[in-house]
């Protein structure tokens, strides 16, 4: 309570001295007499009228309150122009210092809270750039004086750095003024004080360090460029390396500016999502629901029965479904949309060649303005021991090795338990395998709430699967022709036998072979780019799993439009990659769909929350579906509608999470779907129902008090 109390307070003070200040207003008179006074009590007492003249300067700076300009007028007049000057610059820095630290004591939590995930990007770009926009609101003072103060305070900026760009950015304006007072006695108005010429000299000031900074740029990129030639002509406007989700989307955009577009792919056009991820694991997962469908009938009021699974006739079905949406991503298509495709490996050669060893034979070199770097990220697989001899799969690889295989494996580890592992393991027991799902961290699909994993993993345990969470494998091996991995838990070793194991650790992108260590490009855990998705040579950009921080397809995607875009057009206009809102689903069943912040991320970056939860088990249509297991439970600003984060476990989450994405996107508070029909009996309604929780427990309960009085004064 003692900083709301304090803030309280201190609008107090300001309010009434400003109440007072207006009902005796100062004018240039009246600071002429006062300062004429002044100046017979300076003789007698200079260095306490000093000492308390800079007290006065900071306490009205620090309280923002509308005196500043007298003051410093005053100060050419009592002390001349050098004293005055220096008096005034310290004051005025130090008082500015103190409103900018109040700010951030009593302003900042609230602030944080308010802006949710946006304060995090808006601190960052303090953090770069802050010195920048203060020197230059300094200068050009677009916001009021004590505006700045108070709003640069509740940024991350250093109070050391913002006392000293406050100095050094009043300091012309300071000198102005005080000059002007070492002859108020002979000044009329404040007219005259300053004047156009000197307003544009300062506006000119306040940009420059803006103008230093693009020639620096400037400079570095010429000295980036400087081992190579640069193309006096080009083949290309763009070259764009993997057509998987991200590739695709460039070369599509590029092609629909009328870009000269060249899209190189080394293996299968349509990258791991067409072929060995997205679309081969949804296929699979809708066989395995409609055998898990078969075997509990009985919730429909039908006869359950033991569904026969001719495990080769699922995977010539995902197969058949990888055809047919294969034309969506073909090379015929790309070229029907004035796509140039060449199948081959592409290798950068400098920042404006790229060499492709083509699948047909020989090679091409193409130079292009830019380049797009989009080749996907690859399963990692651990270094354990043995893991080599054990044939391991993994989600690229399973789909060819089981293709014939009459039976699902008998039984089947999987290594990892985050989003792929989860898909994949409760599909294989579905269709028959007995298997094994090991995970090293304490609960499966560890980025999601507790809740959500341990219903999951009660999801799971029904399927048959045996979930071994905090354990560690240690090494694989093969004795008398049994496979099996070692795994500790608490200190103890534990065999387990399988006849296959999918290892689904995670993913690592695809760094190696396309020339970027010999050009000096960083690549660690993902290619460095900058938020314009640029890496070292501008006009080299990433995008997708290669670039990071996310990997999926509708994130690749995303990203590929700020990529085409900054490359084609990056000279005369460029787009920071937009992150705010980025859903993802995990396709399990129950199915789990995310937006924004999850309840644990808000706890441990400490953003204030509410949490609004509303149980699917309540639902008509789920009911009516026997589906009526999960929640929709939304994050929001305390006492406020405004969404922080929405996770949906149940039917069709990731459908159902597409009108909070929205909603997130464009600023809608939950009350906004509350006022929005949803059709009756849909699973949707699930949404408007976490709506309407969220608007009982806000009802005004004074408010209603006096409607039910109103009603009772109506009956008579």
């Amino acid at each position: 309570m003692k900083k709301p109390i304090l803030a309280i307070c201190l609008v107090l003070v300001v309010v009434l001295s400003v109440l007072l200040l207006r009902a005796q207003p100062i004018d240039l008179s009246i600071t002429q007499v006062y300062v004429s006074n002044l100046i017979e009590w300076r003789q007698s007492n200079a260095w306490l009228l000093v000492v308390l003249y800079a007290l006065g300067y900071i306490v009205v700076t620090a309280l923002s309150l509308p005196l500043a300009t007298w003051m410093t007028l005053v100060a050419g007049a009592l002390f001349g122009f050098w004293q005055g000057f220096l008096l005034v610059s310290f004051a005025s820095s130090i008082g500015a210092t103190l409103a900018f630290l109040a700010a951030r004591y009593l302003l900042s939590d609230w602030v944080r809270g308010w802006l949710g995930t946006r304060f995090g990007s808006i601190n960052e770009g303090f953090a770069k750039d802050g010195a920048f926009y203060l020197f230059t609101l300094r200068m050009i003072p677009i916001l009021p004086f004590f505006a700045i103060n108070l709003l640069m305070g509740l940024t991350s900026m250093r109070a050391g750095t913002f006392f000293v760009v406050s100095q050094v950015g009043m300091l012309a304006g300071t000198a102005v003024y005080v000059n002007a007072g070492t002859q108020l006695a002979a000044l009329d108005s404040l007219s005259g004080i300053v004047s156009a010429p000197l307003v544009v000299s300062f506006a000119l000031l306040g940009l420059f360090p803006w103008g230093a900074r693009i020639l620096i740029n400037f400079i570095k990129r010429q000295k980036i460029y400087s081992g190579y030639k640069r193309p006096t002509a080009f083949d290309r406007n763009l070259i764009v390396i993997g057509a998987g989700a991200a590739g695709l989307v460039c070369a599509y955009i590029a092609a629909a500016t009328k870009a000269k577009v060249t899209l190189v792919e080394a293996h299968k056009m349509g990258g791991d999502c067409l072929n060995y991820g997205c679309i081969p694991s949804k296929a699979m997962i809708k066989s395995a629901k409609i055998a898990d469908q078969m075997r509990h009938a009985d919730r429909y009021g039908l006869e359950p029965m033991s569904p026969k699974v001719v495990f080769s006739e699922v995977m010539a079905r995902v197969r058949q479904v990888v055809a047919d949406i294969a034309p969506h991503d073909s090379v015929k298509r790309y070229s029907d949309l004035g796509v140039e495709v060449l199948e081959g490996y592409a290798r950068i050669v400098d920042p404006w060649t790229v060499e492709i060893a083509l699948h047909a034979g020989g090679t091409q070199r193409l130079s292009t303005r830019a380049i797009i770097i989009a080749t996907g990220a690859q399963p990692f697989v651990p270094q354990l021991p043995g893991i080599d001899k054990v044939g391991y799969l993994t989600s690229d690889t399973l789909w060819e090795t089981l293709q014939n295989r009459e039976e699902a494996p008998r039984r089947l580890v999987v290594l990892g338990g985050g989003p792929v592992g989860s898909e994949l393991a409760q599909s294989f027991a579905r269709l028959g395998s007995n298997v094994t799902l090991i995970e090293m961290a304490s609960r499966i699909m560890i980025r999601e709430d507790a809740e959500v994993s341990d219903l999951v993993q009660a999801s799971f345990e029904a399927d048959g699967i045996r979930v071994l969470t905090g354990h560690k494998a240690v090494r694989c091996g093969v004795t008398e022709a049994e496979k099996w991995i070692d795994i500790v838990h608490e200190n103890a070793t534990h065999k387990i036998a399988f006849d296959e194991m999918i290892v689904a650790v995670g993913r690592s992108p695809r760094l190696k072979g396309f020339g970027l260590e010999q050009l000096g490009i960083e690549i660690g855990r993902v290619v460095e780019t900058n938020a314009y998705l640029e890496t070292l040579y501008p006009n080299i950009l990433a995008a997708g799993d290669v670039a990071g921080p996310y990997q999926f397809t509708h994130t690749a995607g995303h990203q590929a439009w700020f990529a085409t875009i900054n490359a084609l057009f990056g000279g005369v206009k460029r787009f920071k990659a937009d992150y705010r809102v980025i859903p993802w689903a995990t396709f399990t069943d129950p199915e789990v769909g995310r937006v924004g912040l999850s309840e644990a991320e808000a706890r441990e970056t400490g953003i204030a929350y509410e949490v609004t939860r509303y149980g699917i088990d309540d639902l008509d249509r789920a009911i009516a579906d026997s589906a009526a297991e999960g929640f929709v439970k939304v994050l929001t600003v305390p006492g406020k509608d405004r969404i922080l984060g929405v996770t949906i476990v149940g039917a069709q989450a990731g459908d159902l999470l597409a009108e909070f994405v929205l909603a997130m996107k464009h600023g809608l508070g939950l009350n906004k779907i509350l006022g929005t029909i949803h059709i009756y009996p849909t699973l949707a309604e699930a949404n408007k129902y976490a709506a309407g929780a969220w608007r009982r427990a806000h009802i005004n309960g004074q408010l209603l008090s006096i409607v039910a009085k109103f009603h009772s004064w109506r009956r008579g």
